[in-house]
């Protein structure tokens, strides 16, 4: 019997409230068979890694205290023929003793894709026959729900998923803001935790991560303190792990020249700075000239609650621009004969955005409301696409260049900050700009 409940699974709001019904059907069969009613046999949960599928599954058989049985699409593969139908078999069998039971199968996309006729792979074949054949001798005096997780829903076989079979399928997504706070409150709940904690902004910092991810930096967060010999996590311990996480760990002992620091520091102050005047542009969270991972330094921008799912071109564009303005930085800084390579990174995110822009989101007033696959175009489509690309790169790069020597100033200010205290957050880069006073 599985010992999680509803209230251990947060950000997945939806697919729990598609499960409730599985659990009244398991408590009590009889309410539903008695006004000829039926509920699925399957139900395939599909989603991302790391989403919390196999947690919801036992989410399911706790809150319904019935029998959990847990297999893996890999341990029905085998290379003998018969061996993987016959684990099928007795898995079936055993619950079937149980009844009313949970079945669930992880990676079912393993033991469940779609049927080949190569001779190199008849075990597979009788596998999924003896999988399709077992889930429909079901009864309903043994009432049992097979929950199928994967997150290639589209490779299973189409007799898998027809009716009668796992013919419901629950999308457990990435976690939004709201339910990013509450992976937050619950893995928190279980550390000594500081009062001054800001769930909103680790939330917000969080975008794109699962509740895995979550609940790992979480854990690394409670490492830190622990090491620090601290009584409490705080916010701190938070945002290191975070940090870590994104951009692996920070590397003290590399040696970096005067030079070094200064061009890193006046590129890095360029990419902020042309993110602060630019009013599409994400909020700064902060920038650092702290080496993480290949990074000599970088800018993170936290994305506003509305552009979490979406974004609109003024925002694509202002990511292009942000960008193009480490590099522009660096010529300014040095001349174009000495720029280094360490804006590479930031060259190909800016060409990835506006080939996005143009081939896939239609955005472009040249080439119009059209989808391009590049690999599938005429020379001549082709090359129209590279223009309005690098068209796009160039209008960026002279607007970014346009405000940094504007602000040439201000420019110089950021840098200089970020010499003497190596990172700086929104508020002190706000209060620099506004007052011109370093200290």
């Amino acid at each position: 019997i599985s010992d999680v409940r509803f209230d251990d699974v947060c950000g997945m709001e939806e697919a729990k409230s598609e499960l409730e019904d599985v659990v009244d059907y398991l408590q009590d069969p009889e309410k539903f068979t008695q006004l000829g009613a039926k509920l699925p046999k399957g139900i395939l949960l599909v989603g991302p890694p790391g989403t919390g599928k196999t947690l919801l599954a036992k989410a399911v058989a706790g809150e319904a205290g019935v029998p959990f049985f847990y297999a893996a699409g890999s341990e029905f593969d085998e290379m003998f023929v018969g061996v993987g139908a016959s684990r099928v078999r007795k898995l079936f069998e055993n619950a079937r003793k149980q009844a009313p039971a949970i079945i669930f199968i992880d990676e079912i996309d393993a033991c469940g894709s779609k049927r080949t006729n190569s001779s190199l792979q008849p075990f597979a074949r009788q596998t999924i026959n003896q999988l399709l054949q077992e889930m429909d001798g079901f009864t309903k005096t043994n009432p049992i729900i097979v929950l199928g997780a994967t997150n290639t829903g589209e490779v299973l076989d189409k007799a898998l998923t027809r009716p009668g079979r796992f013919d419901t399928q629950v999308q457990v997504m990435l976690p939004d803001v709201h339910g990013r706070k509450d992976i937050f409150k619950l893995y928190m709940g279980k550390l000594d935790i500081g009062t001054s904690l800001n769930l909103d902004r680790l939330a917000a910092l969080t975008i794109g991560m699962t509740g895995a991810d979550i609940s790992n930096i979480v854990n690394q967060a409670a490492l830190r303190a622990a090491k620090l010999n601290k009584r409490q996590v705080d916010q701190d311990d938070i945002e290191y792990a975070l940090d870590k996480a994104r951009m692996g760990p920070e590397l003290k002992s590399r040696a970096k020249s005067e030079s070094a620091i200064r061009n890193t520091a006046h590129h890095e102050a360029g990419h902020a700075l042309v993110a602060f005047y630019t009013p599409a542009a994400h909020t700064i969270y902060k920038a650092t000239i702290r080496q993480r991972g290949p990074a000599l330094g970088h800018v993170s921008l936290i994305p506003e609650k509305d552009s979490e799912q979406s974004m609109s071109k003024a925002q694509i564009i202002a990511m292009m621009d942000v960008c193009m303005g480490g590099r522009i930085a660096e010529e300014l800084l040095l001349g174009k004969e000495h720029v280094s390579t360490g804006a590479s990174s930031d060259i190909t995110n800016a060409t990835e955005s506006a080939y996005k822009l143009v081939c896939m989101y239609g955005m472009s007033d040249k080439l119009g409301l059209m989808s391009y696959d590049i690999g599938q175009l005429s020379q001549e489509t082709k090359r129209a696409v590279e223009v309005e690309v690098k068209k796009l790169l160039e209008k960026s790069y002279d607007k970014a260049k346009e405000l940094i020597v504007s602000k040439s100033y201000e420019h110089k200010l950021l840098a200089d900050a970020l010499m003497r205290y190596e990172t700086v957050t929104m508020d002190e880069i706000k209060l620099l700009l506004d007052t011109k006073d370093i200290n």
